[in-house]
C-alpha cells in the first residue's frame, strides 16, 4: 500500500483517509481489527506529545506493536505531529524523529513548522521533504494555527475565533508555502479543535466545531493537493461531509478514541475490556461519523 496514492486518489473521489491517534500502546489492536472489520482504509498514527507526555512510549515501540496487528489492505503507519516548536515552547531535534520513523518503517511522515515564522516554517519542511522523498514517502506539513493544545488561543472565545478567522490557513500564504516546501499533502486551519493536552481537560467533551468550507475549496483549487483536517473529533458531522467533497483527504481523530480507550481502562483496569470498547467505538466512528466503510474497495482498485 502506498499512503501518496491512496491519499490522492481518495482526493480524487471525494473520498477521505481517516488517520487515529495511538497514545497508549494497546490500543494499536483494537484500532487496526477495527479498520479491518469495516472494510474501510485508514492510518494508524502516533505524534511526538502522545510518546511524551502520554504513555506511547516510543517511535519504535509504535512501529513495533503495528506490525504485530496490521492489516495488510487496511491500514497505514503515519508519523503524526513532530513539531519542531513544542507546546511547552521548547525546541525539537525534528530531523532526528523523522530519520527514526522513516528507519522504523513508518510510511508517511509529518513535520509541523506552524509555530514558526513562514519562511522557518518552508525551510524546515524542505528538510524533512528532502530526507522523506529519498526514501520515497510523503510530507505532511502544517500551515495556520489549528485551534488547541495549549495554545494561546484558549482564552479567546471559539465563535469570535470562528467569525474573525483567526490562525486560519490563507490561501496567497499556501500556494506560496505548497511550491518552496515541497510537501505532498496540508494540515490547514479552518475551523477544527486539536484536543487539549492539560490535565484538568483531558476528560472534557471537547467543544462542537464547523468548518469553513468555502475557505477549504478555496484552498483545494488554488493547492491542488489532499488537504488535511487536524482536531477531527468534536465537529459537526454536516461539516465533516461538505469539508470532506471540498478537499479535506485526510482526517485525524483522536480525542474520541481515547477518551474511549482511557475511560474504559479506568471503570475496569482491564485491558482486553478497554480494547473491546475501543474496538466498538472505533468502528462507530468509521461507519456513522466518517462514513468510510467499505472504502477499501474504492481507494485500492
Amino acid at each position: 500500500m502506498n499512503s501518496k496514492e491512496i491519499v490522492k486518489k481518495a482526493l480524487e473521489n471525494g473520498y477521505v483517509v481517516p488517520a487515529f491517534n495511538i497514545p497508549h500502546l494497546p490500543m494499536v489492536k483494537a484500532v487496526a481489527q477495527a479498520v479491518a472489520d469495516e472494510n474501510s482504509v485508514a492510518m494508524i498514527q502516533v505524534a511526538r506529545l502522545e510518546w511524551v507526555k502520554f504513555e506511547a512510549e516510543s517511535i519504535e515501540s509504535v512501529a513495533n506493536e503495528y506490525f504485530k496487528y496490521a492489516k495488510p489492505g487496511h491500514t497505514l503507519l503515519h508519523l503524526d505531529h513532530v513539531p519542531v516548536i513544542d507546546e511547552d515552547h521548547k525546541r525539537v531535534d525534528y530531523l532526528s524523529d523523522i530519520k527514526r520513523a522513516i528507519a522504523a518503517g513508518f510510511q508517511s511522515v509529518m513535520v509541523d513548522g506552524s509555530r514558526l515564522p513562514f519562511e522557518a516554517n518552508v525551510e524546515a519542511t524542505y528538510a524533512v521533504a528532502h530526507v522523506a522523498h529519498e526514501a520515497g514517502i510523503p510530507v505532511e506539513a502544517e500551515l495556520g494555527a489549528v485551534m488547541g493544545h495549549e495554545t494561546s488561543q484558549q482564552s479567546i472565545p471559539y465563535e469570535e475565533i470562528f467569525e474573525k478567522k483567526m490562525g486560519f490557513t490563507a490561501v496567497e500564504e499556501a500556494v506560496r508555502f505548497i511550491r518552496d516546501s515541497r510537501c505532498d499533502w496540508l494540515s490547514v486551519a479552518v475551523g477544527s479543535v486539536h484536543g487539549a493536552i492539560a490535565d484538568n481537560l483531558l476528560d472534557k467533551k471537547k467543544p462542537t466545531a464547523k468548518l469553513d468550507v468555502e475557505r477549504i475549496e478555496q484552498l483545494e483549487k488554488a493547492l491542488g493537493i489532499p488537504l488535511v483536517l487536524h482536531g477531527g473529533s468534536g465537529i459537526d458531522n454536516d461539516y465533516i461531509m461538505k469539508g470532506i467533497k471540498a478537499g479535506i483527504a485526510k482526517i485525524n481523530v483522536g480525542t474520541e478514541i481515547r477518551q474511549a480507550y482511557e475511560f474504559a481502562l479506568r471503570e475496569k483496569n482491564d485491558i482486553e475490556y478497554a480494547r473491546e470498547k475501543l474496538y466498538l467505538r472505533c468502528r462507530e466512528i468509521i461507519k456513522d461519523f466518517l462514513h468510510t466503510s467499505g472504502d477499501a474497495e474504492i481507494l485500492l482498485v
